[in-house]
């Protein structure tokens, strides 16, 4: 961009400092009713992840009591939570997904 002078005054165009955005996790919580094949399968299907490791993922939910099913930006961690819960209410398991800002 050129810089343009008026009256004694140079004006230099601002430089735009962009951020990127800021990242969510999205966990999986542990809870004691919903069937671990389900969980898998939850994994597999809003998340893409194989059999194998969706089952490792919901292994560790069930031992540590959460698990990270993957990190996005604010929209798609947001719709990923709203599709897993509607997906467990609608087949009447009490599945927790919720979203945390990622460090």
């Amino acid at each position: 961009m050129a810089t343009r002078q008026r009256e004694g005054t140079i004006l230099e165009p601002a430089k735009a400092k962009v951020k990127p955005p800021k990242m969510f996790k999205v966990l999986l919580l542990n809870d004691d009713y919903t069937p671990m094949d389900f969980v898998v399968a939850v994994l597999q299907t809003f998340f893409s992840y194989s059999r194998e490791r969706a089952t490792q993922i919901m292994l560790k939910v069930h031992r540590e009591g959460m698990g990270v099913c993957g990190v996005y930006s604010r929209d798609v961690a947001a719709t990923k939570v709203e599709q897993v819960t509607a997906f467990a209410r609608q087949h009447q398991h009490p599945l927790r997904c919720v979203m945390e800002e990622a460090e």
